[in-house]
């Protein structure tokens, strides 16, 4: 016959000991998308004043799919003109410059998705070189950014 007092050591012993061959579970950080600027198709041709330029944005996504959804915001926009490229790399603030700004993309980080920001280009946009800026802003308000070189041609 066994005491009661063995059996309630028994009940509190078993769970403990379970427990210490248990290994430590991880905390494993979630790592969201990323996104990046843009597709050369994007930028590797003239527009001309009047028409849509569309920023594809790349997506690399973590190799484990989490369910993290990404807190970023892809934001967009074209400025100039400029009358060459290397007048576009020197120039800090030059008058007469036009900004045109795409609505800011807020990913849902779905598998699948492709994000994109459309800029239009303004019908009485001058032609030369314009900054093609691009930024994703992050949780933390990390940003990072990048630029591309965009030409508008005259109209034919």
């Amino acid at each position: 016959m066994k005491s009661p007092r063995l059996r309630l050591l028994s009940c509190l012993a078993v769970p403990l000991l379970a427990a210490c061959g248990a290994e430590p579970s991880e905390m494993v950080a979630e790592v969201p998308p990323t996104y990046t600027c843009c597709e050369d198709l994007d930028v590797d041709k003239p527009y001309q004043p009047g028409q849509t330029l569309t920023v594809h944005w790349t997506v690399e996504s973590p190799d484990e799919p989490g369910s993290a959804s990404p807190q970023v915001e892809l934001a967009a926009r074209l400025t100039g003109p400029f009358g060459t490229v290397d007048d576009l790399k020197a120039a800090s603030a030059v008058p007469g410059l036009v900004t045109f700004t795409a609505t800011p993309v807020r990913p849902t980080g779905t598998p699948g998705e492709r994000p994109a920001s459309t800029i239009v280009i303004g019908p009485d946009a001058e032609p030369g070189f314009y900054d093609l800026a691009t930024s994703v802003v992050g949780d933390g308000n990390t940003t990072t950014s990048g630029s591309s070189i965009i030409q508008v041609a005259p109209k034919p």
